[in-house]
């Protein structure tokens, strides 16, 4: 068995690779070779391990792939993922929940920097201005819509519920067995919105979520809640979201992802002004970046492909249908 990694793993990368995985397979690592021999390689892996291989290593080479029969991915979101370019049997796995735990510490740090102004209160002193009356939320007690309730849902939850929070959730995987105010499906978002201060994205980005909350949807967030995305910029409209935040200057957005990233090799462009507006948290992308975090979701891949080895059941398993063709 040949597992291949696409990208440039470092030192210590590899020497986890070598301990969890090196006893029952040989590890080939595409970024030492080229040419011929990365070809080769390519043609003869069963399994491809990377962060977005298709970035890594190019369509070309990854059309030589026909007898691979995993792709794990390192990271959470698959979208990126063109499953077209691989055999119709492989197995497409991301790494869900891999960065759960820091991405709801910054949803929570997100919440809470909104409500309590912290930002426009540190401009305001930086001018001159000492405002000790202009009153900031409170998060206890409020109402938590978490869209998406899958590891990163639950860990967004599990934070908020020590604040006394109700919990509201929609779910596209099916019933949801924790204790929670509300559970419904994507045709419920009106009702979601509409019953929570805060307002949370968690949910993959696939063909079916895309453009998923416009005008429509975000009429019916409360006058005085906030909206946080975590997950993906497309699913959101644009300027549906820039115009509400406009017209409703006291929704609160904290977006940490954006429409227009480097992810897919384009650079960073901010087509509206969002982080003009006074009622707007922006962060780059980087919620589930924390020490020990990057480190922690290669070792959950590798043990994923430890299980495929083995014949045991795997974590993250993809539906080609989630994903977008190239």
């Amino acid at each position: 068995m040949e597992v291949a990694i696409s990208y440039g793993a470092s030192e210590r990368e590899r020497a986890l690779y070598t301990e969890r995985l090196g006893d029952r397979a040989d590890l080939i690592y595409l970024q030492d070779l080229d040419g011929e021999a990365r070809r080769e390689a390519a043609r003869r892996a069963d399994v491809l391990l990377g962060w977005n291989p298709g970035l890594d290593l190019g369509g070309e080479l990854l059309s030589e792939m026909r007898g691979v029969r995993l792709v794990q991915l390192i990271s959470a979101g698959a979208d990126h993922l063109d499953p077209s370019v691989f055999p119709k049997d492989a197995l497409l796995c991301s790494n869900a929940g891999a960065y759960a735990e820091p991405m709801a510490e910054h949803v929570l740090a997100m919440a809470l920097a909104l409500g309590k102004r912290l930002l426009p209160g540190h401009e305001e002193l930086r001018r001159g201005v000492l405002d000790q009356r202009t009153p900031s939320r409170t998060l206890r007690g409020s109402a938590v819509g978490i869209v998406g309730y899958g590891g990163i849902g639950q860990a967004v939850a599990r934070l908020f519920r020590a604040l006394g929070c109700p919990i509201l959730a929609i779910n596209r995987g099916g019933p949801i067995e924790d204790p929670v105010e509300f559970q419904g499906t994507l045709g419920d978002l009106g009702e979601l919105f509409s019953r929570s201060d805060i307002v949370v994205l968690t949910l993959a980005l696939t063909p079916q979520t895309r453009g998923l909350i416009g005008k429509e949807e975000l009429s019916h967030l409360r006058e005085q809640s906030s909206f946080i995305n975590v997950a993906r910029a497309a699913i959101v409209d644009e300027d549906a979201l820039y115009d509400h935040l406009v017209e409703h200057p006291k929704v609160l957005a904290g977006i940490d992802v954006w429409w227009e990233e480097p992810f897919r090799g384009q650079p960073f462009r901010m087509r509206r002004p969002f982080l003009d507006l006074p009622n707007v948290l922006g962060s780059p992308h980087n919620s589930g970046v924390a020490k020990g975090a990057l480190f922690g979701a290669v070792d959950r891949a590798a043990q994923n492909v430890l299980r495929f080895l083995e014949g045991a059941p795997l974590h993250g398993l993809l539906r080609r249908e989630d994903l977008f063709a190239g």
